[in-house]
């Protein structure tokens, strides 16, 4: 479960470069940085005209009663959920990081993120609700360097692949079932 993750652009290059993009084709904008929360309006990697290209998204698919969001879709279910098929085949995005968030059942929180790395980018996939672009994390099961914390984690994306999670639908299947990088975790 991913209910928190973190956009610094004061500690992170990646993080700078996408939010300059977003701004010179926005300019008016305002995007959440620091600290993520569901419903913030974030910037994502989406596929335009054939390039990979920051947008602002909001945080959560919209329940079909209305009352909240999903901020989350299991990778392993997803091609199988109504909710998310279609996003999956035809609108799949990265979230930028520099890390995101889980507790322990203590209430210990802690930041993950890669080792040696300024950024991490997750699976993702959006709809347009109304006018408003939304966006869910996929998840999937815990590797070793999450699991003493939780069962469930974001499906990191290396940065080399990308390109192939938002344009080869054949590669979508193979990244959906790989298992992430290991992780570096942090008490916050």
């Amino acid at each position: 479960m991913c209910g928190r993750y973190n956009f610094t652009v004061e500690q992170s290059e990646e993080m700078q470069e996408i939010l300059e993009k977003l701004n010179a084709k926005l300019h008016s904008k305002k995007v959440k940085t620091g600290e993520v929360f569901p419903t913030d309006s974030v910037p994502i990697l989406v596929e335009e005209k054939n390039i990979i290209s920051p947008a602002v998204s909001v945080w959560g698919f919209p329940k079909y009663n209305q009352k909240g969001v999903i901020i989350n879709a299991r990778s392993e279910t997803a091609f199988e959920k109504k909710s998310f098929r279609d996003s999956l085949i035809n609108r799949r995005c990265i979230i930028p990081s520099t890390g995101f968030y889980e507790w322990d059942s203590k209430k210990q929180k802690f930041l993950f993120r890669q080792e040696g790395m300024d950024a991490l980018y997750m699976a993702g996939l959006y709809l347009y609700s109304g006018q408003e672009m939304r966006f869910v994390i996929l998840t999937t099961d815990a590797n070793d360097s999450m699991k003493e914390v939780h069962h469930r984690m974001p499906l990191v994306i290396p940065k080399k692949e990308i390109e192939a999670w938002i344009f080869d639908d054949r590669a979508t299947r193979d990244l959906i079932k790989s298992t992430p990088p290991q992780l570096i975790k942090e008490a916050v």
